[in-house]
């Protein structure tokens, strides 16, 4: 592991891949909004990426070369690894592996990656549905965001971004609403600005609009 710089390194070549996964453009204050950093911290980190070699910038633009996203990638396999074991074979609540499984990312082996793949039935996603570096391709399915479907729809949720995913009170909030990956929903007309509202079989339940850009979901049969 590269802990030349505080914070990890590390830390930012998974931001920027999570961020492109996200479909958002990365540029220094998405990183600073994204990780908590002040400006001048992140400022001073991308220049350290780039002299590494692992980070290049157009414009204000910055994107992974082949080898930082190599290191983005190796992490974030053992990362959402990690949450299929701790749901799937320690029992563990889903709204609780992201922050569990951060523990472990940078202690897993590429050995005992390998094991816990084979243990868990060598999964495509993690249990938000984010996919597995690695793994088969995640088929065409038409999925689309939350604030993209048309009011009056049933759909079902695919997917919880990361952008959505880093922030433990709003898996919590899903969680707490009865809201998880394979749950169908009625998308309804929001009762309030910047909000979009979901009918899970006799609850109304209120989105933030903003966290709504990181639930990705398909039609509903």
């Amino acid at each position: 592991m590269v802990y030349g710089f505080h914070p990890p390194l590390e830390e930012y070549l998974v931001a920027i891949f999570e961020l492109e996964e996200d479909g958002i453009t990365v540029i220094q204050a998405r990183l600073a909004e994204r990780l908590g950093h002040s400006p001048p911290t992140v400022s001073e980190v991308i220049r350290t990426l780039l002299k590494e070699g692992t980070v290049t910038k157009s414009g204000r633009g910055i994107s992974l070369t082949e080898s930082g996203r190599q290191k983005a990638q190796s992490i974030v396999r053992k990362h959402r690894l990690a949450e299929r074991l701790l749901v799937d074979i320690l029992g563990l609540d889903w709204h609780l592996a992201h922050e569990e499984a951060g523990r472990w990312e940078h202690v897993i082996s590429d050995r005992v990656a390998g094991r816990i793949a084979a243990l868990t039935a060598n999964p495509s996603t993690c249990p938000h549905g984010n996919p597995i570096p690695g793994t088969i391709q995640l088929p065409d399915d038409g999925r689309v965001r939350l604030a993209d479907a048309s009011v009056g729809k049933f759909v079902s949720l695919v997917r919880i971004g990361e952008g959505a995913e880093s922030k433990g009170e709003t898996l919590s909030y899903l969680f707490n609403s009865g809201i998880s990956i394979g749950t169908t929903l009625k998308v309804s007309k929001p009762l309030k600005p910047q909000t979009v509202r979901v009918k899970v079989d006799s609850r109304f339940v209120e989105l933030d609009a903003n966290v709504s850009q990181f639930l990705w979901v398909v039609d509903s049969p």
